[in-house]
């Protein structure tokens, strides 16, 4: 009887486990998944764009489930990650997840009410986490140093602040009289808060590239979001500038929306060669090994979202040259998801096998 129930008892334990040592930034799947999705569907290419719109809405569904059980069975690790600065910025994956969903269900799935659902919800989430982790790390006694604290995830931060700018700005339209002016100056708020809280962190991170020691373990691909949050600042930007012409006091920051877009693009496509000489230098020089892990996520969405800044710019500022170099990220961003996503399936397919196996033998 004893021998009949271990191997059940030995997979519950296995898999609450794991659900306690679930990432907080695993969420950038979606965000990654989605990001290309908008992007393909942006310049045309349908079918691709479709298919990763329905396999990310299943993401998402997923993620939400396993999320709230890891709350409910896990709660010290579930909020204590929140209050842990190498692991706490991940939570605001789920806000910029969760953000760009809401657009794809506005620009692909054309189904508004469920935008303003995904975008309250983004709202709700960006409020309690924002206010919630950034107080943690404030009050908490003991913190890190800054080498062993500060990683690139932290940038997430700007991401989920600036998804939230870029569906208010898809939902103004939308919207009639008081409430699309309340939208456009939300939007407008949270792209400005967003680029400053930009400023602030990469103060911090560019101190640390340049005067703390960066083992290659350090180098971690949410390095990425260094250009990332970027370019979803130049996507909502060139966003808010297309809508300009509907928002006659949006007309008037014209030039001002123009030119800092214009900024955020440039300083973005700077990071680009930087952090491909690190990748090289961290996997080709110092041989550390490449295999699968939540972060590389990080690292597939922000080859999409240049993609997408970058044709949207192009339209927005009435450039007419950016449009191959959209098409060749695009091209970047698919491949990057289509290994990234062979990795998980083979992370997910191996942990199956052990656990397989585990059962057998007992």
């Amino acid at each position: 009887m004893d021998g009949e129930a271990s191997p059940a008892a030995q997979a519950r334990r296995g898999w609450r486990a794991a659900l306690a040592d679930l990432s907080p930034g695993n969420f950038g799947l979606v965000m990654a998944t989605g990001i290309v999705a908008l992007a393909a569907s942006m310049m045309g290419v349908a079918l691709v764009a479709r298919a990763l719109f329905m396999l990310n809405l299943l993401q998402y569904a997923v993620l939400a489930v396993l999320y709230l059980l890891r709350a409910l069975i896990h709660p010290a690790r579930f909020f204590g990650d929140m209050a842990d600065h190498g692991r706490g910025p991940g939570y605001f994956t789920a806000v910029a997840a969760t953000g760009i969903l809401a657009s794809q269900c506005i620009v692909q799935g054309h189904r508004i009410a469920a935008g303003w659902a995904l975008w309250g919800l983004t709202v709700l989430l960006w409020t309690l986490l924002t206010y919630a982790i950034f107080f943690a790390f404030i009050v908490r006694r003991e913190k890190p140093a800054l080498a062993a604290g500060l990683n690139g995830s932290w940038l997430l931060a700007v991401v989920a602040t600036q998804s939230v700018a870029v569906v208010s700005v898809l939902l103004a339209p939308e919207a009639q009289g008081p409430l699309r002016l309340a939208m456009h100056l939300l939007a407008l708020a949270m792209w400005l808060w967003g680029g400053m809280l930009y400023i602030w962190l990469m103060v911090l991170i560019f101190y640390r590239f340049m005067f703390l020691r960066l083992a290659p373990g350090e180098l971690v691909p949410s390095y990425w979001i260094n250009m990332g949050a970027l370019a979803i600042t130049t996507l909502a930007g060139a966003l808010l500038v297309l809508q300009a012409p509907q928002a006659p006091w949006l007309a008037g920051l014209l030039p001002f929306l123009q030119g800092l877009t214009l900024l955020y693009w440039a300083t973005g496509t700077w990071w680009i060669p930087v952090l491909v000489l690190l990748g090289i230098w961290r996997h080709g020089v110092r041989r550390y090994p490449l295999a699968y892990e939540p972060l590389y996520w990080a690292l597939v969405f922000p080859l999409g979202m240049y993609a997408a800044c970058t044709w949207q710019m192009n339209a927005a500022l009435g450039l007419g040259l950016l449009q191959p170099l959209a098409w060749v990220f695009l091209a970047f961003g698919l491949l990057a998801w289509v290994l990234t996503f062979a990795g998980l399936l083979r992370r997910v397919g191996r942990v199956l096998r052990g656990r397989a196996v585990a059962r057998s033998s007992a």
